[in-house]
């Protein structure tokens, strides 16, 4: 399921962003977002005859058939960098990592500057757990595209998954502060998660609800505090201690956070 999380509503600024303009809220993202997403656009007056390859590619991405998508993708222009990046999204959705990131590679070698495609390549390596090479891939397209926030927050999750924590609070701090929505319309809390210990769980939800104090959304930070103690966060006395909970610690729901004692899950 990570994957198909780190895939989520990306065509919008796809033909704009391989131009030169800011590229969509994340490279490696599929057809609809965590909360139901995109619908497949209408068809025409004209009728289907009339849709060229692209249109008809991502009708059939938003209707998930993936594989179909890829056939009409390939019909589009060989020699653009768009071209083969979302043959690579269509199979990334049908989890075949090896043939997305041949696909992705191609992107990245026709159009170096493509930040999309370089992303990419790092939520293949992230899905097989070669977080190093993430790491790599993401800052390399930071640098393509310095105030994505979606591809800072892969980085983040990167360094997380390194246990370079210190590294991952900076990541989604920057985040953050470009997109204060970041980590919910992509349901970064929920389903990225899945393949982790609920101890690391639990983990990462501390460290969200320390990026969320730290800007000033106590109600968030409240939210997943709470999560965390749910998956049994153990070290309580950071709530206390961590100086990114000092304007929350007078807060009743915050004094009253500190003696729940949930059901762990």
């Amino acid at each position: 399921m990570l994957t198909l999380v780190l895939l989520a509503s990306f065509f919008t600024q796809q033909t704009a962003s391989a131009a030169g303009s800011a590229p969509p809220a994340i490279a490696a993202q599929g057809f609809a977002d965590s909360r139901g997403g995109l619908k497949a656009p209408a068809l025409p007056a004209t009728g289907p005859q009339a849709l060229g390859p692209e249109m008809r590619g991502d009708i059939f991405m938003a209707r998930k058939m993936y594989r179909e998508a890829a056939e009409m993708y390939k019909q589009m222009d060989p020699s653009s960098a768009i071209t083969w990046n979302k043959v690579g999204i269509a199979y990334h959705q049908m989890l075949d990592l090896d043939a997305a990131k041949r696909y992705y590679e191609r992107a990245a070698k026709i159009n170096p500057k493509y930040p999309e495609a370089v992303n990419n390549l790092g939520t293949i390596h992230y899905a097989k757990k070669n977080y190093r090479r993430a790491v790599s891939s993401y800052r390399r397209a930071l640098r393509l595209t310095p105030d994505s926030a979606s591809i800072l927050s892969n980085l983040g999750t990167a360094y997380f998954a390194r246990k370079s924590y210190d590294e991952a609070f900076k990541a989604y701090q920057q985040a953050l502060a470009l997109d204060p929505e970041v980590f919910e319309h992509r349901g970064a809390a929920g389903v990225m998660l899945q393949e982790r210990t609920v101890e690391e769980r639990a983990k990462f939800h501390f460290y969200l609800a320390k990026t969320y104090a730290k800007s000033g959304n106590s109600e968030r930070a409240l939210m997943y505090l709470r999560k965390a103690l749910e998956e049994g966060f153990k070290e309580r006395d950071r709530m206390n201690d961590d100086p990114s909970f000092a304007a929350m610690r007078e807060l009743p729901e915050f004094q009253e956070l500190l003696q729940y004692k949930p059901k762990v899950l």
